[in-house]
C-alpha cells in the first residue's frame, strides 16, 4: 500500500535519491481508499460552512472522486487548462528553493502517500489528502495561482542576493533570516490563511481546509486571535505545527495577498528581512544551500 511511513515504493525512491516520481496507482490498497473516503466525507460539511467560495468552486472544477484516492493525471487534466498548474508527485521533503521554484514553474510538489485509517486526525507531514484536497482546489483560481508563482519569483530573488555575498558565513546568516521570513509568510497565508468574503471570514489556507478539527476551531473559537494581515507581524512570528494555531491572519482577497507577496520581495531587496526574530521554523544547512546552488 501507499500508507504514510509504511510505503516500500517511497523508501526505494528515497534510497535512489529520486525526488520526482510517478504515482504508482496500482499500489493503493483498500485501506488507502477507505482513508480518503472517510477524510473527504467528514470534511464536506465543514467545507460548506467554513471554506472560501473559490475553494468550493475549485472542488467542483477538479471533479475529485470522494470514493477513492485521486489519480494525479485526472487532477491535472482539469487543473492545467484553468491556470497552467499541475500536481507533480514527489517522494518526500522538497528543499525550500526547489519547492518555490516548482511553484514558479506552475508545478505543485505532491505527496502520494495517505495517512492510515487509525491516524486520521493529525499527521505531522503532508499526505495526498492535505495536498490534493487541501491545496489544489485553490490552484484553480487564477489570482491565487499567480500569487504562488510570485512566491517562486521571491525565491529567485533570494538566490540572487545570496550569489552576491562572497563570505559564506555572512551569506548563510542572511539567507537563514530571509528564508525564515518567507516560510513564516507562507505558513500564515497559503497554509493557515483566512480571508474576508461577503458571508464573513472564511478559510483559504490548506492546513485548515484539510483539518476536520482545526477548520471550525479557526473560525469560531474565542481562543484564536484573528488579525488583519500585517507583513511585519507575519515575518517575525514563529509557529508550531503540533497544536492548533492561536494566531491567524486575514486578507481582503487574493489581489491583497498578491500585493503582500510583492511587498515581501521589496523588503527582501531593501534588507528588511535580514534580521527577523528567532524561532521556528528550523532550517538545515541543506535548506539554505538549496538557494546557493540555484
Amino acid at each position: 500500500m501507499l500508507t504514510t511511513t509504511a510505503a516500500p515504493f517511497i523508501e526505494e525512491a528515497r534510497a535512489r535519491d529520486q525526488l520526482f516520481i510517478r504515482q504508482p496507482y496500482e499500489l493503493y490498497g483498500e485501506e488507502n481508499h477507505a482513508a480518503w473516503r472517510t477524510l473527504y466525507a467528514r470534511m464536506l460539511p465543514s467545507w460548506a460552512q467554513y471554506a472560501n467560495p473559490h475553494f468550493l468552486d475549485g472542488l467542483t472544477a477538479l471533479r475529485l472522486d470522494p470514493r477513492q484516492v485521486p489519480r494525479l493525471e485526472d487532477v491535472n487534466r482539469f487543473l492545467a487548462p484553468l491556470t497552467g498548474f499541475q500536481a507533480r508527485a514527489v517522494s518526500g521533503y522538497v528543499p525550500p528553493f526547489l519547492f518555490f521554484d516548482c511553484l514558479r514553474r506552475r508545478e505543485f510538489p505532491t505527496t502520494i502517500t495517505i495517512r492510515s485509517t487509525d491516524s486520521l486526525d493529525y499527521l505531522p507531514e503532508p499526505d495526498i489528502f492535505h495536498d490534493i484536497a487541501g491545496h489544489v482546489p485553490m490552484h484553480t483560481h487564477r489570482d491565487f495561482a499567480e500569487t504562488l508563482v510570485r512566491f517562486g519569483d521571491c525565491a529567485h530573488t533570494a538566490a540572487e542576493i545570496a550569489a552576491g555575498i562572497r563570505d559564506e558565513a555572512v551569506r548563510l546568516e542572511r539567507l537563514a533570516s530571509i528564508v525564515k521570513a518567507m516560510a513564516r509568510f507562507f505558513w500564515f497565508t497559503v497554509e493557515f490563511g483566512l480571508m474576508r468574503t461577503k458571508d464573513g471570514l472564511r478559510a483559504y489556507g490548506s492546513g485548515l481546509l484539510s483539518s476536520h478539527s482545526e477548520l471550525p476551531h479557526a473560525l469560531e473559537s474565542p481562543e484564536v486571535q484573528r488579525s488583519e494581515a500585517c507583513l511585519e507581524w507575519m515575518i517575525h512570528q514563529s509557529f508550531a505545527i503540533d497544536h492548533f494555531q492561536p494566531l491567524l491572519f486575514v486578507v481582503q482577497g487574493f489581489e491583497h495577498l498578491y500585493e503582500l507577496v510583492g511587498k515581501l520581495e521589496e523588503w527582501m531587496l531593501a534588507g528588511k528581512l535580514d534580521h527577523v526574530a528567532p524561532g521556528e521554523p528550523a532550517l538545515s544547512l541543506e535548506d539554505l544551500r538549496s538557494f546557493c546552488w540555484a
